[in-house]
């Protein structure tokens, strides 16, 4: 069993992630672990990550660091369960550079979309704290739904009207 990661465990991760990087590239941190380092949240189950652009050096090192780490690193993101709006990398948030390899925030709107449309408490509560962090405005959070929102057939999980209802009232 894998220990809850906080903040030290994450910086721990991407030290080593940066070590094993063979190109440059950018991992992008989602969900708890972007709720941790920011500090909502004292811990997280997962460290989610994506890779830009994946590297099998670094993919392959991933259940080491993890076994020598004790801690659970997914490959998830936001693009993984909803169309990504335009711009999604420059509203990215950096965090910090090991080696090759830039750390960055995915982008605060399409997480708060993504958990929106997931809709769990944990999720609400992380969209909160966006807003009240002022990471995430609602005005642009549903400019950003509307651009997304033809795509959205791409996915054929999600239910459009009760995924706009939620974006709808996170706006207050």
């Amino acid at each position: 069993m894998r220990e809850l990661a906080d903040a030290e465990r994450i910086r721990a991760f991407m030290q080593a992630a940066g070590v094993a990087a063979a190109h440059e590239g950018v991992c992008y941190l989602a969900g708890g672990s972007t709720a941790v380092l920011l500090g909502w949240r004292a811990t997280t189950i997962d460290v989610d990550i994506a890779l830009e652009p994946e590297q099998d050096e670094l993919l392959r090192a991933l259940p080491r660091i993890k076994s020598e780490l004790s801690v659970n690193v997914e490959l998830a993101s936001p693009r993984d369960f909803i169309p990504l709006p335009r711009d999604w990398e420059a509203r990215s948030i950096s965090v910090t550079k090991e080696r090759l390899l830039s750390f960055a925030h995915f982008d605060p709107y399409s997480q708060t979309l993504s958990k929106l449309e997931r809709g769990h408490d944990r999720d609400l509560e992380d969209v909160a704290a966006m807003m009240r962090l002022g990471l995430v405005e609602p005005e642009r959070l549903r400019e950003l739904f509307a651009e997304i929102e033809p795509e959205l057939y791409r996915f054929p999980a999600i239910d459009p009207t009760r995924f706009r209802a939620a974006v709808e009232a996170a706006g207050g």
